[in-house]
């Protein structure tokens, strides 16, 4: 066994001293195609900034590491938006500034708590100097409740900082400090990005300041249900990162760290990043008037299943389906009605539910605007006069119905239907329909159910029972039919594949 062993590594050592000699190729020294950061951190280090929160708090009351009202079960989500809390090793006691000029060095307007009202510390984030009289850049939610905001220079100097304005929808904050000829960050431009390129985080990590990360953009327009999509990246970001820059190989930010994608509540290889563009318009109107105005037009949307726009006749699933409009809002005095698909914004294609949105938010308030809508086959244009954004108005419809004698679905959508009284269809604010009574078979599948309300099938509109049935006898059970279907306030369409009724 000896012996068959060294004979082998003779051999094999013969045939390499036969091999040619060749040249080293790049591959072979990997180091010398690795980007260098350094000049780029000298440059760009300097303007990031920590922000620490804290909140008012009873001498008498608990003294808990997780900000008031936040209990163990809030942890996961607490950690995926990134709202960074004081670790249990931190040095710094509550009501402690950080930093180290306290109140006699050269940071200027400090101020040290006032030790009859106690503060806790209630979060650490990050954040990035906009010019020179210091306007900082950070996130909504790491400033959330916060009844002081510190802001901490690299050079140590701390800064009881003034919030100029919250936006909470793209989760953007502006605060401003009482200092001049500060380190500022350049602008870049988002729309630039390539995935792939290098890119560099800086920010405080679970409170450890200055702390830079790399890795590649991995991919753009992110949507993550949010209102903006998201630059994603496999930079290392935790808890402390959020509102720090993103910055790309010139030096330019490009995003602020918001979130990440993790099961643990740390880094999992997927982090998300705001653009830059769309943070910056968010910031100058909150520097000018301490708010975001922003258009609407008063509608429900969902997504454009491909099984929906296959049965509708749309060349390809795109769009924002209508599922309820606001009575007397901009879509409903221009004519949009539920279950008609909006296609297009002013000439811009909405390729995704959530792209309407952003493109209406960012129309000022009162412009005359135009919405392409995909309805029973054809588009139309409906000229629309854009609103302002109000909060929220959940509108509730009388579901009052006299409850009709149980029945069997025997047709081939899986449905027995029955007729609405005028008076309840102008209750709920519609021309037609049809009260489902009963689901099984295809309609069981789809997930219909009883008192669900039928408005269309296909492209025909349903204005009685008989009518209904009559149609529902000659579907082809080939190919799928789309019906537009209302439940409560939302309406939508679900296709559905008929049964043979054949014997």
């Amino acid at each position: 066994m000896t012996t068959f062993s060294v004979r082998k590594f003779l051999a094999a050592a013969v045939v390499a001293a036969c091999l040619p000699l060749v040249p080293q190729t790049a591959s072979a020294v990997p180091a010398a195609n690795l980007p260098d950061f350094t000049d780029l951190v000298d440059k760009v280090g300097p303007a990031v900034v920590n922000i620490r929160t804290t909140t008012r708090v009873s001498s008498s009351g608990p003294r808990s590491g997780l900000p008031p009202g936040m209990d163990d079960g809030d942890m996961s989500e607490f950690f995926r938006r990134f709202f960074g809390i004081p670790m249990p090793q931190s040095p710094q006691s509550p009501g402690s500034p950080r930093g180290g000029d306290n109140g006699g060095g050269s940071g200027g307007s400090q101020d040290t708590p006032d030790s009859n009202d106690p503060e806790q510390n209630s979060g650490v984030g990050s954040g990035f100097i906009l010019s020179a009289d210091g306007y900082v850049m950070t996130n909504a939610h790491v400033i959330d409740d916060a009844d002081t905001i510190y802001v901490t220079l690299t050079d140590k100097r701390e800064f009881k900082a003034k919030l100029i304005g919250v936006d909470d929808r793209t989760d953007v904050a502006v605060v401003k400090i009482s200092a001049a000829n500060l380190p500022t960050i350049t602008i870049g431009d988002s729309n630039k990005v390539r995935v792939g390129e290098w890119v560099v985080a800086i920010g405080s990590p679970f409170g450890l300041e200055n702390t830079v990360t790399a890795g590649i953009v991995s991919a753009k327009g992110r949507d993550t249900g949010d209102y903006l999509p998201f630059i994603q990246t496999d930079v290392a970001v935790n808890p402390g990162n959020s509102g720090g820059p993103l910055i790309n190989m010139q030096g330019e930010v490009i995003g602020i760290n918001s979130q990440i994608y993790s099961r643990t509540g740390g880094f999992m290889g997927i982090s998300f990043a705001i653009p830059i563009d769309e943070a910056m318009r968010v910031a100058d109107q909150l520097k000018s008037s301490g708010k975001v105005v922003r258009g609407r037009i008063a509608v429900a949307i969902g997504e454009v299943t491909k099984d929906v726009a296959d049965s509708l006749g749309l060349p390809k699933a795109q769009g924002a389906l209508v599922s309820s409009v606001e009575p007397g809002g901009p879509a409903d005095k221009a004519g949009v009605q539920p279950g008609d698909i909006i296609l297009k914004f002013n000439g811009h294609s909405v390729d995704t539910a959530t792209d309407l949105p952003r493109m209406v938010g960012d129309t000022k308030p009162g412009t005359r605007s135009t919405i392409t809508v995909w309805r029973k086959g054809q588009t139309r244009d409906l000229p629309v006069t854009i609103a302002e954004m109000q909060p929220d108005k959940t509108a509730k419809a009388d579901q009052k119905r006299p409850q009709p004698p149980k029945q069997r679905a025997t047709n081939a959508l899986g449905l027995a239907v029955s007729d609405i009284p005028a008076d309840q269809l102008k209750a709920l604010k519609l021309q037609n329909g049809v009260q489902i009574d009963a689901v099984d078979g295809p309609a069981t599948r789809v997930g219909l159910q009883k008192g669900d309300i039928v408005l269309r099938v296909g492209d025909t509109d349903i204005t009685s029972a008989k009518q209904f049935d009559e149609l529902s006898a000659h579907l082809d059970p080939t190919k799928m039919v789309a019906l537009l279907v209302r439940r409560g306030d939302n309406t939508q369409f679900v296709p559905i594949r008929p049964r043979s009724t054949q014997k």
